[in-house]
């Protein structure tokens, strides 16, 4: 029974977060061709095309020690660097490391003392054999989305003007839990002055409303890839002793308590949400006489805060709900286990 449940957990883990497992034949992936990289590096594409890059596959093992520090930070933003290589449109992050830096709760910026960690860590990846470069770097949002705000708009920028190719990935710690799969995105900022054709808003989020301003105030600036990831033979191995090791403290934990102040911090967020659009419905009505466009214009501006408050309610229930759900199953499982065994 408990061989299957660690079975049948795993490969829900893996289904969630998009892991494709890579055989043997198929571990050529994780082969380092100098030769082919110095010539892609050498023709640049992407500097005429603002878009080539289309996807980010980031391996297993990179994807969790990514999660374990974002989720080490607690509120305060962490950061690190993330080393791979190009392959045709793909940037592969092959691996990842945290950078001793100081985060607050709304940004973290790399010093000399991480910059110069940066390079030994590099150098001594490289004595190893491992010559991946440094492909990207990867910072938290703890409980308010994938997404870049203005301050990583200019460090995307600045990276990519001198090392280019560059990726943006954030991770999400809060949601993580909430949501039960790494909620991740990757990102890449756009030329000065670049104006990409057909530029829509961003995607819809459950933002906070102290960052609201921020989101998508920057989205015309930069575009998200498609991120998937994947998992060597060996990566597998590795996985599945730790696995082995930590799944009876997986199923026993709660995303409820763990998450519990994130929780309480989203109910606080849409109550103030809520009271924001009642003062705008008020103020609307007291603005009858500044003519009926206007009025339309504040009445369509109340039903989309409306519809957004609709969604964010939505979804805070049903992490709830699913949080819930897991409880109950476990109180299932394991009382009438119990029952059974006395």
């Amino acid at each position: 029974m408990d061989v299957q449940m660690q079975d049948a957990a795993q490969k829900t883990f893996e289904i969630e977060n998009n892991i494709e497992t890579i055989d043997a034949a198929r571990d050529a992936i994780y082969n380092y061709d100098e030769a082919l990289n110095k010539s892609i590096l050498t023709a640049k594409p992407w500097k005429d095309d603002p878009n080539y890059f289309k996807h980010a596959r980031i391996s297993a093992i990179a994807l969790l020690k990514m999660t374990i520090h974002a989720r080490s930070g607690g509120s305060i933003e962490v950061m690190g660097m993330m080393t791979g290589k190009i392959v045709g449109n793909s940037i592969v992050v092959m691996d990842a490391y945290p950078l001793p830096v100081e985060g607050t709760e709304t940004r973290v910026n790399p010093q000399a003392e991480a910059y110069e960690y940066m390079v030994d860590y590099l150098s001594t990846l490289q004595k190893l054999g491992r010559k991946e470069n440094i492909v990207g770097w990867y910072h938290s949002h703890p409980g308010y989305g994938c997404w870049l705000s203005g301050i990583d708009v200019g460090t995307q920028s600045q990276n990519q003007q001198y090392q280019d190719p560059f990726l943006a990935v954030v991770v999400d710690p809060n949601r993580t839990i909430s949501a039960g799969k790494v909620e991740i995105g990757a990102f890449r900022t756009y030329p000065e002055n670049y104006k990409p054709p057909g530029a829509k808003e961003s995607e819809y989020q459950t933002i906070p409303l102290a960052k609201m301003e921020d989101f998508g105030a920057h989205a015309s600036q930069y575009y998200s890839l498609e991120v998937t990831h994947f998992k060597s033979s060996f990566d597998t191995k590795l996985l599945e002793l730790l696995w082995n090791k930590y799944w009876i403290s997986t199923l026993s934990q709660s995303a409820l308590l763990t998450n519990r102040e994130y929780a309480s911090q989203q109910m606080l967020d849409l109550g103030n949400k809520i009271a924001k659009v009642e003062m705008f419905i008020v103020g609307s009505l007291h603005a009858a006489g500044g003519g009926r466009s206007i009025m339309g214009r504040r009445e369509e501006s109340k039903e989309n805060e409306l519809d957004k408050i609709v969604r964010d309610t939505t979804k805070i229930a049903s992490e709830e709900l699913n949080g819930l759900l897991a409880q109950s199953v476990k109180d299932r499982v394991f009382n009438n286990l119990k029952t059974n065994v006395d």
